[in-house]
């Protein structure tokens, strides 16, 4: 990476049965040619089921590999690394885009959610269908296609979608997971799935190439939840399957959570994971100034700042953001002159 810079995966509910379009090429590639060391294509599920809403990207088929690679080689070419996050949304699946409500779909357009436990993730939400362990089993193989077609489209890194209620965490959680077989109950059972899955992914990716997960490092529950204590020990189970990289975000389990809010308030999670496993981490949330950002690699509380938000806003926040700390860096020959 040529600087410590990641564009965070953003939902942009823009796909068509899954597909990347001429939006998510424009979206991300302007991101590379912004500056970022790299940039992650949002959150891509492995299943159908497994969108947020019906216009989320894909890879449960071939057929989506040709426009990921188009934005792959594109982000590759601006001397950036592309990366892709595979997910499943759970019980937090099926429902509208934002600017459509961002509401359940109940009715025309419906599918079935599914979640370790049949419990609701909110009020409107209908209850998820609770997967058995031949559905499970067949999970892991979703994300072990997944990642064979993210190779084959030219991804550089893979990072796998563990955190903000979404499957993977409701498995972790005891708030979500109330099942009494091998995937619930005793912590050794609750990471099972998520150990499983890290290890079918790395087992269809080059010795080489980073694995990252993302999880939600607590629930903010006031007590019950998953928090930073079995975060640690996830993450250094997770480890031993060789995985890189922990991207540190947190919450998104519990519909009405306290979270203090506040610039890198995440920070600590990827801090102290970071302390106790050995592995990298990355810090994400309301990082959005450059000496903050710089600060917090300085003071080696994360490897990586991925920020979300404020590259919407700027898509060239990097390039900014090293004319503002006075470092070197390489920008497109096309944009030279309006840097001198």
């Amino acid at each position: 990476m040529k600087n410590r810079i990641a564009v965070s995966p953003m939902c942009q509910y823009s796909s068509i049965d899954g597909m990347a379009e001429d939006w998510h090429l424009v979206h991300l590639g302007s991101r590379a040619v912004g500056g970022a060391a790299l940039v992650m294509v949002e959150a891509t599920a492995v299943l159908p089921e497994g969108r947020i809403s019906p216009e989320d990207m894909g890879i449960w088929a071939d057929r989506h590999v040709p426009p990921l690679a188009r934005i792959a080689e594109f982000v590759a070419g601006q001397n950036s690394v592309p990366a892709i996050q595979l997910a499943h949304a759970g019980r937090k699946a099926c429902t509208a885009a934002p600017w459509k409500g961002g509401k359940p779909i109940i009715g025309e357009g419906q599918w079935q959610a599914v979640a370790p436990s049949a419990i609701p993730f909110d009020e409107g939400f209908s209850a998820p269908h609770a997967l058995t362990q031949e559905e499970i089993e067949g999970l892991v193989e979703a994300f072990a296609e997944a990642t064979k077609r993210s190779v084959r489209a030219g991804f550089q890194c893979i990072e796998i979608h563990a955190a903000h209620g979404y499957l993977l965490h409701e498995f972790l959680s005891p708030i979500s997971n109330h099942r009494d077989d091998r995937f619930g109950g005793s912590l050794e059972n609750r990471l099972r799935l998520m150990l499983m899955v890290a290890e079918a992914v790395r087992a269809h990716m080059d010795a080489s190439m980073p694995l990252f997960v993302r999880i939600s490092a607590t629930d903010w529950a006031q007590s019950g939840g998953w928090d930073l204590e079995q975060s640690i020990e996830l993450c250094k189970r997770l480890k031993l399957l060789g995985v890189d990289l922990i991207d540190c975000s947190s919450g998104g389990t519990l519909p009405k959570a306290k979270i203090p809010l506040g610039p890198g308030y995440q920070v600590p999670f990827a801090e102290a994971i970071k302390r106790d496993t050995g592995l990298l981490t990355g810090a994400v949330g309301l990082i959005t100034k450059a000496d903050q950002a710089n600060k917090i690699i300085e003071a080696q509380q994360a490897d990586i700042v991925l920020l979300a938000r404020e590259f919407l806003r700027d898509p060239y926040w990097a390039l900014h953001a090293a004319r503002e700390l006075g470092a070197n860096f390489a920008a497109p020959p096309q944009y030279l002159r309006a840097l001198n």
